[in-house]
């Protein structure tokens, strides 16, 4: 109908571009239709057919659908578990890559500050593969009702896994310190072997569980472990200095070891091994992905994120689509407003990001394709290589999106070459009208309803200091008496992992935004190394109190605890906007005096705890004053540069 009108199809592709953006307020599924929902409509824009003819072109897509979806369903039939293990299996080696990570601290060469923020990149992407994981393992029926062994087993070794990840998150040790007092002697290097030498062991457990077949261990760690031993005993006889760090190192070491043989233990667990409590609990860890048009409507502000690119991808497609069809300047401005609709995303930092590498994928690539058409004139080969890109492009495309594009480039132009004979040329127009796509997208994320990340990175501190306190709040749960549950503790601990990795990606987002924009990039730096101290520190002070006796915890203790809350809620209320989503209420519990008059304050175990209380205070404290200063900057500008600076 509107296809015969340039006019009226510029508004109908601004309108539908809006409509179709707006699907990601829903979940990742939603968004991932609507961009399907505008290829689709990119894919004819230029094309006028009749109405008889659309209708058959429309039972051919829809036929192409269908079949699809019954070949995917087929292969889920068949391999129902197929998709899990080989996200289980990439988890297992992000994880491991987080570990390497980890053992650099080991070495005195290592820049400990830039390798902090390298642990926070990397716990960005474990947290990106552990909730894809979630969602297909525990989203699926067959997972979470079957009494299959497979379903079970995927759940347990997931389980342990993530507690393995978060122990290494919470090994966390003055490594300054340690660097200086045993550098010289070897060995933290004898360590950092036998940390990477366990992060082999990972791979090699990712490696067996994509394979599909049983996992079995490369290595046999308890030669390492008494040699480490004995080397600390050598230290202890011959060193200045007290080597109770070096074996709260071996003894994390240990606790590592076990649990990875646990998980190649469990591949002889029957099902019935396996407690359907642990099972049924681990659905209250997935995010809910129902539809609600409630959030459509209280998205439609220029406060949402989603609105604002749902606002600037219609504009930028329309404007597009209606310059380069009036002036002929292309023939071909469906690959423009594909190049705009795959590089345009909601924040300046990723739609640079993306545009850089899909210019790059695109510009080599195109040089690969046109050698091999130059070169190669035999139809079959064509067609070999042609089944070659494709299936390494569609295989890369979560993995490496800049080698996929460069894969996928050939591939199109391959294709091409069976229905045109100007490929070169074609190949050259692609080239170009990548370029001019990208150039929009980039400008239009710049000018058009820009989202900088200064604007949100005060609202993704709030939000971590929240989850910050309700974890540390669990401390006094637990000296009260009213431990919480397991899955309660966990559920909890996960919020910490995921405003932190929430945080740590809104920080990467902000340093590609241009220098000016970035706002309070030193003191958000500082904040996110200081958080990783406390998440850490915090893990360790919930699993010390759990393991040691009520009766070594005095009321010093307790007090500390409160005065580490008090900070971090002194710090929430500075963050606090009128654009805070959720309203924090300090949370409050009562303990009774009485409950430490046989304390044993000379203990080992209540020295122990006090250090651990001081250090978490310090960082709660310099947490706090991070904050005020960050505060005082923003303050600082006056009511007009402020809209000015945020625009």
């Amino acid at each position: 109908i509107v296809n015969q009108n340039v006019y009226l199809l510029a508004i109908f592709i601004g309108v539908a571009c809006f409509i179709f953006a707006m699907f990601a307020v829903f979940n990742s599924r939603a968004a991932n239709v609507g961009l399907m929902c505008i290829l689709m409509m990119l894919i004819h824009v230029q094309i006028h057919y009749p109405l008889a003819e659309a209708i058959n072109y429309l039972g051919f897509y829809t036929l192409g659908g269908l079949w699809y979806i019954a070949i995917s369903l087929s292969i889920t039939q068949a391999r129902p578990y197929r998709l899990a293990e080989q996200e289980l299996s990439e988890t297992i080696r992000y994880v491991a890559d987080y570990i390497r990570l980890k053992a650099n601290f080991y070495d005195a060469k290592i820049d400990n500050d830039k390798n902090y923020l390298k642990l926070i990149d990397k716990q960005v992407e474990v947290n990106q593969h552990q909730e894809n994981l979630r969602d297909v393992l525990f989203q699926s029926k067959r997972s979470i009702k079957d009494t299959t062994k497979v379903g079970r087993y995927l759940t347990l070794v997931f389980n342990d896994i993530v507690d393995l990840f978060e122990q290494s998150m919470a090994a966390h040790y003055d490594y300054n310190t340690i660097s200086e007092r045993f550098g010289p002697t070897g060995i933290l290097e004898d360590f950092k072997n036998v940390i990477l030498k366990y992060t082999n062991e990972l791979d090699n457990l990712a490696y067996q569980l994509n394979t599909n077949t049983q996992p079995k261990p490369l290595y046999d760690f308890d030669s390492d472990l008494s040699r480490l031993h004995t080397k600390i005993d050598q230290l202890d006889k011959n060193q200045e200095y007290s080597t109770f760090a070096l074996r709260k190192v071996l003894i994390n070491l240990r606790d590592l070891v076990r649990r990875i043989k646990n998980i190649y233990g469990y591949s002889h667990l029957q099902p019935d091994d396996v407690k359907r409590k642990e099972i049924d609990d681990a659905k209250r860890f997935v995010q809910s992905s129902a539809i609600d048009f409630k959030k459509f409507r209280e998205n439609l502000t220029l406060k949402s994120t989603i609105f604002r690119h749902a606002c600037r991808m219609a504009i930028v497609m329309s404007v597009t689509y209606y310059v380069f069809e009036v002036t002929n300047i292309t023939n071909n401005v469906y690959w423009i407003l594909l190049t705009i609709m795959v590089i345009l995303k909601p924040g300046f930092g990723l739609t640079k990001e993306r545009n850089i590498q899909r210019l790059i994928g695109t510009t080599i690539g195109g040089l690969i394709g046109a050698l091999i058409l130059l070169t190669i004139h035999d139809p079959t080969v064509l067609f070999v290589l042609l089944v070659f890109f494709f299936l390494t492009a569609y295989s890369l495309f979560r993995v490496n999106y800049v080698i996929a594009v460069l894969f996928m480039t050939p591939y199109v132009l391959i294709m091409l070459s069976f229905v045109s004979a100007n490929t070169l040329d074609v190949t050259k127009e692609r080239i170009l009208d990548t370029f001019i796509g990208g150039m929009i997208a980039f400008l239009s994320s710049y000018v058009i309803f820009p989202n900088w990340e200064s604007m949100q990175v005060k609202e993704s501190m709030r939000k971590l200091l929240i989850a910050n306190y309700n974890y540390i709040f669990q401390a006094l749960k637990e000296i009260a008496g009213q431990a919480p549950s397991i899955t309660d503790y966990k559920l909890t601990r996960k919020a910490v992992y995921v405003e932190t990795a929430n945080m740590g990606s809104t920080f990467q987002r902000m340093l590609t935004e241009p220098k000016k924009r970035q706002k309070y990039s030193k003191e958000v730096n500082k904040f996110v190394i200081f958080n990783h101290i406390l998440a850490s520190f915090s893990v360790t002070l919930m699993n010390h109190l759990d393991e040691m006796d009520n009766n070594y915890i005095n009321k010093d203790h307790v007090r500390t605890i409160r005065k580490i809350l008090s900070s971090l809620e002194q710090s929430i209320q500075l963050l606090h906007s009128a654009d805070s989503v959720n309203a924090f209420v300090p949370l409050a519990i009562e303990i009774p005096n009485d409950q430490f008059d046989n304390t044993d304050v000379s203990s080992v175990d209540g020295q122990l705890l006090s250090e651990q209380l001081d250090f978490l205070n310090k960082i709660a404290q310099d947490l706090h004053k991070i904050v005020q200063d960050l505060h005082a900057k923003s303050t600082a500008m006056s009511e007009n540069e402020l809209p000015k600076a945020l625009s």
